[in-house]
């Protein structure tokens, strides 16, 4: 399931109230649409296609374009108020996550779940081989992949 690149996350409650999403140097009108897409992010728990978040507004009778809905989400990611990770076919998903900050995920191959996790160690490694090699401004992608302890005992009864 997901894999690739992941932007860092800041959620903001702007993005879902009335009036402009406050992020420094850049206003955001929040239209009934943005509202829309940010609430069914907050619903969800593992990363979602634009695709399949489309499906789920028209199912629940939210009018908004396929494109506008592509535009608001690639909005809420470059705001950094959603994680975006690249999934098997290479298609962008994207997750309202619930750490601030810097983070990692640990996925699930199989199902998609994921599970937000800091590891310090990581970036003391990250930091550490930049400063050995003279780099600055440096930035990094970690994503564990595997099985969840579901999809984990699916395999040993033999149903995965």
């Amino acid at each position: 399931m997901p894999f690739g690149t992941k932007a860092d996350a800041t959620p903001s409650t702007a993005a879902s109230g009335a009036g402009t999403a406050s992020v420094p140097g850049k206003e955001q009108r929040v239209t009934k649409q943005r509202v829309a897409v940010s609430a069914a992010l907050d619903e969800l728990d593992d990363f979602v296609s634009t695709q399949e978040l489309y499906r789920i507004l028209q199912n629940k009778g939210v009018s908004v374009s396929l494109a506008t809905a592509y535009r608001i989400l690639q909005s809420l990611a470059d705001d950094g108020l959603v994680d975006v990770l690249r999934n098997g076919e290479g298609e962008a998903v994207y997750r309202r996550c619930a750490v601030t900050g810097h983070h990692h995920h640990l996925l699930c191959r199989n199902c998609g779940k994921a599970v937000e996790v800091e590891a310090p160690a990581v970036e003391t490694w990250a930091a550490r081989i930049a400063t050995e090699h003279g780099y600055t401004e440096v930035a990094h992608t970690v994503e564990i992949f595997g099985l969840c302890p579901e999809c984990t005992a699916l395999r040993a009864a033999g149903k995965l």
